[in-house]
């Protein structure tokens, strides 16, 4: 995830603050994971209390992570750069697409110092693909784009996999996530795929609860920007979305998973897409 307070052109601070809630740890604690702290549990329960069906929708989309990218890997996707990628969790990017073509190689990247800690555990993976981590944030796409573990890593003139899940609804308007991502867009050659996913307002039954959660990021000192479908749609322009188009994430390609079925819209609280670049 990208830190709720841009560094310009600086690296991301290595400095770990256990005092101040953070997006990705947040994320974690929403999994089951431990790698979050008395702040970023006292947040996130607070959000919880508001809207309890954040944790299933975290969980939903990390299922429509993994379905997004064996969908990639099945096209003959090997190179994924992956941003805002959060503590390791079941089902990495480079678990999927490995255990569908062992040559895969991924660029994770990220600014919490806690995932820093957990690099090793994301470059363990198969003898013949490769991994590396990146320690970046995502508004820093130059950066992020000449750096030697994606120069290395990632060749341009092939297709690659941009993921950017559950991550630029942390990118405020006046922050231009939807300039930021067209830098990226651009570098990728034809038959590339963005995964890509993003809260959203419009599955809540309850606008006010929506509101709510919101403030309470923000009273937390992370940013939180849910947007409509269409603001979503507008992040695909210039390429084109496959079946089903953007959906809730569980309604994305569903492959029979009973936690999936047996969610509402409403519970799912983000939409997902992948799109191809012609």
């Amino acid at each position: 995830m990208v830190s709720s307070e841009w560094q310009g052109d600086h690296a991301p601070s290595s400095d770990l603050r256990t005092d101040v809630p953070h997006s990705a740890r947040m994320y974690d604690f929403y999994l089951g994971g431990k790698d979050n702290f008395a702040a970023d549990r006292e947040a996130a329960a607070k959000a919880l209390e508001i809207f309890p069906d954040i944790a299933v929708a975290a969980q939903a989309n990390r299922r429509f992570l993994g379905r997004a990218v064996r969908f990639a890997a099945d096209l003959g996707i090997r190179q994924y750069l992956d941003i805002g990628t959060g503590i390791p969790a079941s089902d990495n990017t480079h678990e999927v697409a490995q255990a569908v073509a062992p040559d895969s190689r991924v660029v994770y990247v990220d600014n919490d110092p806690i995932v820093l800690t957990h690099a090793r555990a994301l470059l363990a993976g198969t003898p013949e693909g490769r991994t590396a981590y990146l320690d970046a944030d995502f508004r820093d796409h130059e950066r992020i784009l000449s750096a030697p573990e994606t120069v290395e890593l990632i060749d341009f003139t092939r297709p690659v996999a941009l993921l950017t899940v559950a991550l630029l609804h942390f990118v405020p308007d006046e922050d231009g996530p939807g300039e930021i991502l067209e830098r990226y867009k651009g570098v990728l050659p034809p038959g590339s795929v963005m995964i890509f996913s993003h809260a959203t307002a419009d599955l809540v039954e309850n606008p006010e609860e929506s509101r709510a959660v919101v403030s309470t990021y923000t009273a937390s000192g992370v940013n939180l920007t849910v947007r409509s479908r269409d603001r979503v749609e507008e992040f695909f322009t210039g390429w084109n979305l496959v079946d089903p188009g953007v959906v809730p994430v569980t309604e994305w390609r569903p492959d029979g998973n009973p936690k999936d079925a047996a969610l509402a819209p409403s519970q799912a609280g983000a939409y997902g897409g992948v799109a191809l670049k012609p």
